[in-house]
C-alpha cells in the first residue's frame, strides 16, 4: 500500500526532527553568567557550540549539568561548589577574574579541566585606581576630606609648600615609584606615572626591560625598597607570594614611603603594616585589598593613621570579555593552546 502524501511529510518530519535532536545533543554547551553585562551576540556564530546563561548565586540548573564550558564571574561559593559536583562533562572555565582564586579553592579536578583566567579585563581600570590612590596619597586629599567632615580648614595643606621635598612623598614628579608584580597591569600604569614625571621601576621573577622600563628580580628588593618613594604591589595571591611584604621588608623602605597594594591581600602582612603605621616608620598606606573581605569590623587597620581603604575596587569591571571569551573558544575547539591558561 502507497504512502499518502500526508504519512509521506510526516515521516519526513519525524525524521528531521530526530536528526535536530541529535545534532542539538551533540553540540557543546556553554554556560556564560548573568552577574554582568555580556552581548551574547558576539560570542555566537559556533556551529558546534550553544549559548546558554545562568545565576552565578543559585545552583546550576539540571537541564545545563552537561555543559562543557563555563565562564565564571563574581560567583557565589555555593554556586562553584555545585559546579564540581554536578558539571561531569565540563572541560574548561573561563574565569573573567584576573587572579580566579575563587574557582581554584572550589575544588575543579585541574587535571581535566582546564582553567584560564582574565587577565588582560582588568589593566585599565586597576591601573587607574591605581594612579588615583597613589595621586591620594601624595596630595593628601585623604586628609583635607577628614578636615570638611569636622568643618575645619586643613591650612597646613594649602597655600605656599616645599617643592618636592626628600623627606615627604608629596607629588608625583621624580617620584621614585616601585612596582612590585610587573606584569600587564604595569605596562598599563607606567606611562601615566612617566607622563607624570615618575621614575618608574619593576620586581618580577623574571629581570629584563619591559615597555621600556627596567625589571629587577627580587633579591634585589633589599637594594631597592630604600631608594623607593612610592611602593606598588600588584602581586597575584598564591602561597609564594603570603606577606611578601612583611616586617622585615617594610623595615627597609624610607621613613616617608607609601605602600599602594592592588594585587592581592595576602602578599602584605597586616600587623606588620599596622606597625609600620603606627610607630610612623612609613609615610602611610592605600590599600584596595585585604587578607579578609570584607576587612572586619575589629581589624585594626580601620583606625590606623594615614591608611586609605577602598573596598576591592580597583577592578570589578571587565573589559573585552567577549573578544577573550570568542578568542579561546576558537583555540578551544581547535585543540590550541588557551590564552592565560593556569
Amino acid at each position: 500500500m502507497r504512502s499518502t502524501p500526508t504519512r509521506f511529510l510526516s515521516r519526513i518530519n519525524s525524521h528531521l526532527s530526530a536528526a535536530t535532536s541529535l545534532a542539538s545533543s551533540s553540540r557543546m554547551k556553554l554556560l556564560y553568567p548573568t552577574s554582568l553585562k555580556l552581548d551574547a551576540s558576539q560570542i555566537e556564530g559556533f556551529p558546534s557550540v550553544t549559548l546558554h546563561s545562568y545565576d552565578v548565586k543559585a545552583p546550576i540548573p539540571e537541564e545545563h549539568v552537561d555543559a562543557e564550558v563555563l565562564v565564571t564571574w563574581a560567583n557565589s561559593a555555593d554556586n562553584l561548589k555545585d559546579a564540581v559536583n554536578r558539571l561531569t562533562k565540563l572541560r574548561w572555565i573561563q574565569s573573567l577574574a584576573a587572579g580566579p582564586n575563587d574557582v581554584l579553592s572550589a575544588g575543579f579536578d585541574t587535571s581535566k579541566v582546564a582553567v584560564t583566567t582574565g587577565s588582560g579585563l582588568h589593566d585599565r581600570t586597576v591601573a587607574e585606581h591605581t594612579l588615583g590612590l597613589l595621586l591620594n596619597a601624595a596630595r593628601r586629599f585623604y586628609e583635607m576630606r577628614d578636615f570638611q567632615l569636622q568643618g575645619k580648614w586643613p591650612g597646613h595643606l594649602g597655600g605656599p609648600q616645599p617643592d618636592r621635598p626628600s623627606d615627604r612623598f608629596t607629588t608625583l614628579r621624580d617620584a621614585r615609584v616601585l612596582i612590585w608584580g610587573f606584569g600587564n597591569i604595569a605596562k598599563t600604569l607606567t606611562p601615566s606615572l612617566v607622563q607624570l614625571g615618575s621614575q618608574v621601576r619593576g620586581v618580577a621573577r623574571r629581570q629584563g626591560v619591559r615597555d621600556g622600563i627596567e625589571v629587577y628580580s627580587e633579591d634585589k628588593l633589599p637594594e631597592l625598597l630604600p631608594e623607593t618613594d612610592a611602593l606598588v604591589m600588584i602581586l597575584p595571591g598564591d602561597p609564594s607570594t603570603k606577606h611578601a611584604l612583611n616586617a622585615e621588608r617594610l623595615k627597609l623602605l624610607p621613613k616617608h614611603a607609601w605602600v599602594v597594594n592592588v594585587g592581592r591581600g595576602t602578599s602584605v602582612d597586616e600587623d606588620a603594616l599596622y606597625d609600620a603605621l603606627v610607630e610612623e616608620r612609613i609615610g602611610g598606606a592605600a590599600l584596595d585589598v585585604f587578607e579578609t573581605e570584607p576587612l572586619p569590623e575589629p581589624s585594626k587597620l580601620w583606625k590606623a593613621p594615614n591608611l586609605i581603604l577602598s573596598p576591592h575596587a580597583a577592578g570589578g569591571r571587565p573589559q573585552g570579555a567577549e573578544q577573550l571569551i570568542v578568542e579561546n573558544l576558537r583555540k578551544f575547539l581547535a585543540g590550541q593552546q588557551l590564552k592565560n591558561l593556569i
